[in-house]
């Protein structure tokens, strides 16, 4: 618990000097500690630290955590998730990251309305333009969105994005500033049922370029816990 105490105040003071740097409030910022491949004892030293939301890639290791610690975290799904995983997903996790189609979030809608749920869910959008990467075309986010908007069982409260895998800066930042501007599009046009609350981007090696470029949830995972 130690070692994760002292990273988790390493990260926070980093945080802390991105926000500076950017002229924002760090309190803006929602860290997301994720915790894929690492063991429930590794959560529970987490939560002792101060981590109150978990972000898992896959479902099913995600339930077999869940089912030792519970509530005492919130869970978000921050991978990809596949539709024959919807029924479980809606179960434990508060916000899925993932949305990756219109078919998909109609699952979910369907999946969350049979537990009476509104299932939270945000956008994920490729803006590095990557083929190996999951999410919506830039330029199809609005148009799905009207398409979305009228599904029952989930509330739409923002987009995600995965900065693009080089050590080139600014294509880092080109991708994060693309994702603001379509966020910030959206919230202009004031659809029903979509609120731009949370822009999810920021990984442990991005995560004060997309602060800047004005990232208000961030995904870190091997500065908190180490490498896997």
């Amino acid at each position: 618990m130690q070692q994760i105490g002292h990273s988790l105040e390493r990260l926070r003071q980093s945080i802390n000097e991105a926000c500076r740097d950017a002229r924002r409030r760090p309190e803006d910022i929602t860290l997301v500690a994720v915790t894929k491949t690492f063991p429930a004892e590794t959560i529970e030293r987490a939560i002792a630290a101060g981590v109150d939301i978990v972000g898992e890639n896959r479902v099913q290791e995600a339930l077999e955590k869940y089912s030792l610690i519970g509530t005492r975290v919130k869970w978000h799904l921050i991978g990809h998730l596949q539709s024959n995983k919807a029924k479980k997903a809606v179960e434990i996790f508060s916000l899925i990251h993932s949305i990756d189609s219109a078919e998909l979030a109609g699952e979910v809608g369907r999946r969350a309305g049979q537990i009476g749920k509104k299932q939270e869910i945000l956008l994920e959008v490729n803006t590095s333009g990557e083929p190996q990467k999951y999410g919506f075309d830039p330029k199809e986010v609005l148009k799905n969105l009207k398409e979305i908007k009228d599904i029952k069982g989930i509330k739409v409260l923002g987009l995600m994005t995965i900065g693009p895998l080089t050590d080139d800066v600014d294509k880092i930042r080109g991708s994060f500033k693309l994702l603001k501007k379509i966020f910030d599009e959206i919230k202009l046009q004031a659809i029903p049922n979509i609120e731009m609350k949370h822009l999810s981007m920021g990984m442990s090696g991005d995560y004060r370029i997309a602060i800047e470029e004005g990232s208000n949830m961030i995904r870190v995972g091997s500065a908190i816990f180490g490498d896997r």
